[in-house]
């Protein structure tokens, strides 16, 4: 057990990134209503992109994400105000729309997915930034992912301060709680929507894990199970359940089986939902 503490802070290391991987959606589905399934593909799309750039231009993985992240708040920026808007448009009702939505982001994942395929095929790779061993209080943890969980706090601070403090956050919020009202207040619930999808995509997984044009389903399935552990709509609930998430993945890694991640994942969801149906953090 005396490798306990380090297990247990490399899982802490992990959550911060699947916290950041579960904002997007939960502000995706809070905000916008959309379900979007096909979120994994965009972090898959910036993960590989940011290799790319750091193994054949040796572009840090940190500056790569500052070029990657504006193309594909560019691309999530153009759905959201073509093809989301127009359903919504479209849409009798909202739980038509939601139905709907959830439609397309499966189209989008497929076809995210497949240009991926083309482009970079099936073959793992591994960037491995920064993989040096850093000792400290007796643990050894590799430095690429506490840079890469520093990010994930900065970035998700960053968002919590703009939602709460900024008049687009106060907008946002003012959206996700009532979008015909903010629409007669002034708000351009269009673009605050299209702001919001755009958040989706991060590309830190690229500097410690084994990556693929495959990881984005699984990247999916991680993001909803934080996003409804944590709270829908609520940026620090995605990162406490993002912690929770990353540090039972490394207790069941080093001392059970790895297969059984997904079975412990959803165990834990289920035994919240009954407790607390609104999440960690959420909203009664």
């Amino acid at each position: 057990m005396s490798a306990l503490p380090t297990i247990i802070v490399s899982g802490i290391l992990t959550g911060g990134i699947y916290g950041l991987l579960a904002m997007g959606l939960s502000l995706q589905y809070g905000v916008a209503r959309v379900l979007n399934v096909a979120h994994g593909e965009f972090v898959m799309v910036a993960a590989l992109l940011t290799y790319e750039l750091w193994v054949r231009h040796s572009i840090p993985p940190l500056v790569a994400a500052a070029i990657i992240a504006p193309l594909l708040f560019g691309i999530g920026f153009l759905l959201q105000i073509t093809l989301f808007r127009g359903l919504k448009a479209r849409a009798p009702a909202p739980a038509v729309f939601e139905g709907n939505a959830l439609l397309v982001a499966f189209g989008l994942m497929y076809v995210f997915q497949n240009i991926g395929m083309l482009r970079w095929g099936g073959i793992a790779r591994s960037g491995l930034w920064l993989n040096v061993v850093v000792s400290f209080a007796g643990m050894s943890l590799r430095l690429n992912r506490i840079v890469a969980f520093a990010v994930a706090i900065v970035v998700g601070v960053a968002v919590y301060l703009f939602l709460s403090r900024s008049r687009m956050g106060r907008a946002i919020r003012a959206t996700a709680e009532d979008p015909a009202t903010a629409g007669l207040m002034g708000v351009n619930v269009n673009i605050v929507l299209a702001f919001c999808f755009g958040l989706g995509a991060g590309s830190l997984q690229s500097t410690f894990y084994s990556i693929s044009a495959t990881i984005g389903f699984s990247n999916t399935v991680i993001a909803l199970i934080v996003v409804v552990l944590g709270g829908l709509g609520s940026v620090p609930g995605s990162f406490v359940a993002g912690i929770v998430i990353g540090i039972v993945t490394s207790l069941v890694n080093s001392f059970w089986q790895p297969i059984l991640v997904v079975p412990v994942y959803y165990a834990i969801l289920m035994i919240l939902l009954l407790v607390k149906p609104s999440g960690l953090l959420g909203k009664k």
